[in-house]
Formats: structure tokens, sequence, C-alpha cells
């Protein structure tokens, strides 16, 4: 296989990855694409230029999908000495992260879910939906909390 077909390869997987983060979590193209990159690239780190041009993207754009990515904590600045340039790598817990804030909103819906219920009079089809919601949800919740990530 030939350096070309590799690197088409690794391009059609991170395109997967985007399609997954934009048809899974309503996330930009761009971001999938650079968590995408990140997750595959050797060495891991990529300076934003680099990110840029990998997968086609104008700096602007790029550069408010990083601020979001960075700031909730999936990727991170990596400063290399003697070299001016920020860098950007994948954080090793970034998918730890991801689920366990999923996890964190199902725990959330609880309280939500006491409310509707009491505000829909604690009977009848109303409560019976808001009820359904809220088991399925705690269902899920207590499954992830008797298997617990490893980091």
């Amino acid at each position: 296989m030939s350096s070309q077909d590799n690197q088409d390869e690794v391009l059609r997987w991170i395109e997967r990855v985007a399609t997954f983060c934009v048809e899974e979590w309503a996330l930009s193209p761009i971001t999938g694409r650079i968590l995408g990159l990140l997750m595959i690239c050797d060495p891991p780190e990529r300076s934003a230029g680099q990110i840029a041009e990998t997968i086609q993207a104008s700096r602007a754009s790029l550069t408010s999908n990083m601020r979001f990515l960075t700031t909730i904590g999936l990727i991170r600045k990596v400063r290399v000495p003697g070299d001016r340039t920020t860098y950007y790598r994948i954080e090793d817990d970034a998918w730890h992260k991801v689920i366990q804030r999923k996890l964190d909103s199902l725990g959330a819906f609880g309280d939500v879910a006491d409310e509707g219920m009491q505000l829909a009079g604690g009977a009848g089809p109303r409560t019976e939906r808001i009820r359904a919601a809220q088991q399925a949800l705690t269902w899920l919740r207590d499954i992830a909390a008797r298997n617990p990530l490893k980091t």
C-alpha cells in the first residue's frame, strides 16, 4: 500500500468520525474532523495550521472549534520547548469525559422529571410519559454506575 493510499484511508476515517459527531452529537463537521485527526495522527500533536491544512478548514472556523474543544476539555494546548508554535493534542481521557458528561446529564434529568410529574398531577397519561422517560434514563445511569469506565 502506498503512502498516498494510506493517507486517503486516514482521511476517509477522519470523515467517518466527523459524520458520527454530526449525526450523534450535533457537532459541526469541522469539530468532528479535528477530533478524528487528533485521535489518529502521529505524532499526537498538531499545530492549528497543520490541522487546518489536513482537514481543509479555514483558520477562522478552525479557531472557534479549537476554542470549543479546549474549553470542554477534549483537547489541550501543548508547548514544545524552544518552539513558539502552539500545538494541540486530544486529551488521554477525552472519551471518558464525553461519556461521563452524558451520564451526568442522565442523572440530572431525574430532578426535571420529578418536577414534571408534580406539575402533571402525579397520575394519568402525562405523568406516565414522564415516568417512562425517567425510568429509562435512570436504568441507563444505574448500569453505568455498576460498570464504571476505567481510565
